[in-house]
């Protein structure tokens, strides 16, 4: 197999950059930091000289403001998130305003809700707002709206925000900036024996066993959701690396050489409207299916109902549904061409069934081929590179 070369910082065009609450707040005085700050702006001044288009996706909000509320137990009720999150983000914007300011950019703020990225209007509209703000050369710096988004609808991370901007604006490279300096076959902390891995060509079943269990404190995402972001943008012809942030001037270090994770992109780009079908991650429904319909979609067939075996949610036609293999993996994504309701009264019979099963007659597939993304990853691609 040829081993296909990692990416470099010094060839993105539109770079997304993913900070986490430990890299921007100083936990003991509950404020940012404001020397990192200023070495990221350095860094995000100096791409943006050379051309390229640069969208940072920001946590920190609920940090900044847990003292100044009082709010410093380790778990927060969902209001008292959003309550921290409506104060702490008037602090972060500053803070980031201040930073970018300094070096001669102008700092946007954008704040999205899962819904914004899988209502398709929504996204097309966020999308746009985006491309105008690179275009008039300002610096979209995105956080999830924490202050009205619910359990049911939040990404719960801002790695799975950044893999989804990514993806919508069709970077060509996100960096996950971390504690930790990429992916290791084990957990380095605790196993010596751990390997680093410098590229990951696909992200197999085994590469995502390797993102163990999110860590404790302020953090809520890991490596796990690292991962996640991994998929949604890999899948989008994006690149992406995890790469350690604590150092002063990360994006530099970087660019430098520094030791890092790269993800590469998947070969065979795919429509906007595929990439947003690949990249939900809120869907509502589940569609089991056997093995022929398992292997008829990876040839690249629609789903027919005579391959469903059962039916889990409460979806609408249109809706984002997921296709489990037989052995519950995940297999695609797709967008359903009936309801749970009628779904469940076709599946496992005959296309030329639906119309008495149902008393009209509708279309032939579940979910046609046009509405499908394939998700498993191709198994000649599975060896990772370990040092």
């Amino acid at each position: 197999m040829i081993r296909r070369p990692a990416p470099s910082l010094t060839d993105a065009k539109l770079l997304v950059v993913k900070i986490g609450s430990a890299l921007i707040v100083d936990p003991a005085a509950a404020a940012p930091r404001s020397a990192w700050l200023d070495g990221m702006a350095a860094d995000i001044a100096q791409l943006r000289a050379r051309g390229v288009g640069v969208i940072v996706v920001s946590s920190g909000a609920i940090a900044l403001a847990r003292r100044q509320l009082g709010l410093m137990q380790p778990r927060l009720r969902l209001e008292e998130k959003q309550a921290a999150a409506s104060v702490g983000q008037i602090r972060l914007a500053q803070a980031w305003s201040e930073a970018l300011s300094a070096h001669g950019l102008v700092a946007a703020q954008l704040l999205l809700t899962m819904d914004d990225t899988e209502d398709r209007r929504r996204y097309l509209n966020a999308r746009a707002t985006l491309r105008t703000l690179l275009e008039l050369g300002a610096i979209p710096v995105i956080n999830e709206n924490d202050s009205v988004a619910t359990g049911e609808i939040r990404f719960g991370d801002n790695d799975r925000l950044a893999g989804r901007v990514a993806e919508m604006v069709e970077a060509d490279q996100l960096v996950l900036l971390s504690d930790i300096d990429g992916l290791y076959t084990a957990d380095p902390k605790r196993d010596p024996a751990a390997r680093h891995l410098p590229i990951i060509d696909a992200l197999t079943p085994e590469i995502e066993a390797m993102g163990g269990a999110p860590p404790p404190g302020f953090s809520s995402g890991g490596m796990r959701t690292k991962l996640v972001a991994a998929r949604i943008a890999t899948q989008a012809g994006c690149a992406m690396a995890v790469a350690l942030g604590h150092i002063e001037h990360p994006l530099a270090a970087l660019q430098d050489g520094a030791r890092c994770t790269w993800f590469l992109p998947q070969p065979g780009g795919r429509s906007a409207r595929k990439r947003w079908i690949a990249g939900s991650l809120a869907p509502l429904g589940r569609l089991h299916v056997d093995a022929g319909a398992a292997s008829a979609i990876k040839r690249g067939s629609s789903l027919l109902p005579a391959g469903v075996v059962t039916i889990d949610g409460d979806f609408e036609r249109g809706d984002a549904v997921e296709i489990l293999a037989p052995d519950a993996s995940s297999l695609a994504r797709g967008l359903a061409g009936y309801s749970a309701q009628d779904a469940r009264l076709i599946a496992r019979h005959r296309t030329d069934e639906i119309e008495a099963l149902l008393g009209w007659r509708g279309r032939d597939e579940i979910v046609h081929r046009d509405d499908l993304v394939l998700l498993t990853p191709d198994p000649a691609k599975a060896v990772p590179e370990a040092i």
